[in-house]
């Protein structure tokens, strides 16, 4: 069975972050002692008995129907996003060990996708979060202290979230920095439920936890979330502040992969993306880097 403790922890960390009167549970002037709502709230809101949701909370109770789950995604009020993962944490697992995961690799025609807009700030993103390639301008603008050449080997691939967490200067790169990493910790979560025997995200989500507070911290509120679109801001080392409005694109071929392309939000923005251009050297190497001789699918 999928690690029930994890169904549980992420139903407590639900029903503890939910206002009571937005559940519509009147307290009558009451003092509550625990945060959010109470395990018989939950239980009457769904329509189940509270010994039973007790059980779900504990871990002792095992196939949930998907009713009984969406009556409970209802009663904490979650999102699609956390519904999903609810349904994720409730699927069975096969007791049989899961082989270690092979090194992603890209698909040749995600990087071709990446070639053409060679003269735009672009990634291509692994599941875990991991550059498996990116233009020169994307590198510029997220990590120009990284090797540019480090994403063609898994070895010395960059992981987004270990430079944000653990990298002073990407710590710097963005003013609202709260934000980002919950952001961050919010998919890895979502993913995490996905894929709950991937044995490196574990590695990935246990090495940030006893490296960084704010990562351990952030990572037990239990948020769950995708963002597929949106606006950073930057404070870039080379040209200042800036703001980028990013679009996640899934590959068709490689569903686990996403490319990630920047335009500038605003004028100043655009000039600002035009300077980076010129004093990191981008536009004379504006072809990517992601040699892979022997990529052939996507690979996990």
């Amino acid at each position: 069975m999928r690690d029930s403790g994890s169904l549980g922890a992420f139903l407590r960390s639900r029903r503890s972050a939910l206002d009571p009167g937005s559940a519509g549970i009147e307290s009558w002037g009451k003092r509550r002692r625990v945060p959010g709502l109470r395990r018989e709230e939950v239980a009457q809101l769904a329509g189940v008995s509270v010994a039973y949701y007790v059980r779900l909370e504990q871990g002792a109770a095992q196939n949930a129907s998907r009713e009984v789950l969406l009556a409970l995604a209802r009663a904490l009020q979650l999102t699609d996003i956390e519904t999903e993962h609810l349904l994720d944490l409730a699927q069975p697992r096969s007791v049989r060990p899961t082989p270690r995961a092979r090194p992603e690799r890209p698909h040749p025609r995600a990087l071709a996708m990446l070639d053409a807009m060679s003269a735009h700030p672009a990634v291509l993103l692994g599941r875990r979060n991991d550059v498996l390639g990116w233009t020169a301008l994307g590198h510029a603008l997220l990590a120009s202290h990284v090797p540019f050449a480090s994403p063609t080997s898994p070895g010395t691939r960059p992981s987004l979230p270990r430079l944000l967490f653990l990298d002073p200067q990407v710590r710097e790169l963005y003013p609202d920095w709260q934000g980002e990493a919950r952001t961050y910790i919010a998919y890895l979560r979502f993913v995490s439920g996905k894929y709950p025997d991937d044995a490196r995200l574990a590695e990935l989500v246990g090495e940030l936890s006893m490296k960084d507070a704010d990562f351990a911290a952030m990572w037990a509120s239990g948020r769950v979330g995708e963002c597929t679109s949106g606006t950073k801001r930057l404070r870039h080392p080379l040209v200042g502040e800036l703001s980028v409005d990013f679009q996640l694109w899934l590959q068709a071929d490689s569903p686990d992969h996403r490319l990630e392309v920047y335009t500038p939000a605003d004028a100043p923005s655009a000039d600002a993306l035009t300077l980076l251009a010129a004093v990191s050297g981008a536009e004379d190497r504006v072809r990517t880097v992601h040699h892979h001789p022997t990529t052939r699918g996507s690979g996990q």
